[in-house]
């Protein structure tokens, strides 16, 4: 795993914008160099309210079979599929924050954090990145925009491999996604400068 340094760098305050599914994120970015950024959005809060109704609605149907059956497992066995799938949900579903850690020399970084603390990296090497585009695509019923990187064919550099989509779970809207597209862009355009051969 990448780290850039503690205490490098100035972060900037967070600045709020909206998902695709109307809810809050903030998008932090901090500049470590020239060509070493870093950006990180905040995913909308778990809702307590519709954790609270699910697990109400389970109980009480439980419950109510508990009623008509006279038989305690029914209530245990709700008990233990609602911590099981509680367990599950914040540990492999619910993410908290997405890093992007891009650094010219290196490489890419994405990070996911999960709401039970886990973590989940993925780097790519730049040598790897043909480009990072904003694409869209059609979700639920609407056209929606996202970040991805292009990855380059190995055998054949002018094609493109692989599609990696960046911030799937936070979903940002195409003002947000600017931001970043921007930053990565100029990242990109300084190492073709640096790495192109001299007439």
């Amino acid at each position: 795993m990448l780290s850039a340094g503690p205490g490098g760098g100035s972060m900037e305050e967070g600045v709020y914008y909206r998902a695709v599914s109307g809810g809050r994120i903030a998008l932090q970015r901090r500049q470590h160099s020239a060509s070493c950024r870093e950006f990180s959005v905040r995913c909308p809060r778990l809702q307590l309210r519709s954790l609270s109704a699910a697990t109400c609605s389970v109980w009480l149907v439980a419950y109510g079979l508990f009623v008509l059956s006279q038989n305690s497992m029914v209530l245990s066995a709700a008990i233990f599929i609602t911590l099981i799938g509680l367990i599950v949900y914040l540990h492999f579903v619910k993410i908290d924050q997405e890093s992007l850690l891009v650094i010219g020399s290196l490489g890419i970084q994405m990070t996911s954090a999960y709401a039970s603390g886990k973590e989940s990296t993925t780097f790519i090497e730049m040598n790897q990145v043909k480009d990072v585009v904003i694409n869209e695509a059609i979700y639920m019923q609407k056209v929606i925009y996202y970040l991805c990187i292009l990855l380059q064919d190995p055998l054949e550099p002018h094609r493109v491999s692989e599609v990696v989509p960046l911030f799937q779970s936070s979903k940002p809207r195409l003002d947000c996604l600017v931001e970043v597209y921007r930053s990565c862009q100029e990242i990109l355009e300084q190492r073709k400068t640096e790495t192109s051969p001299e007439l």
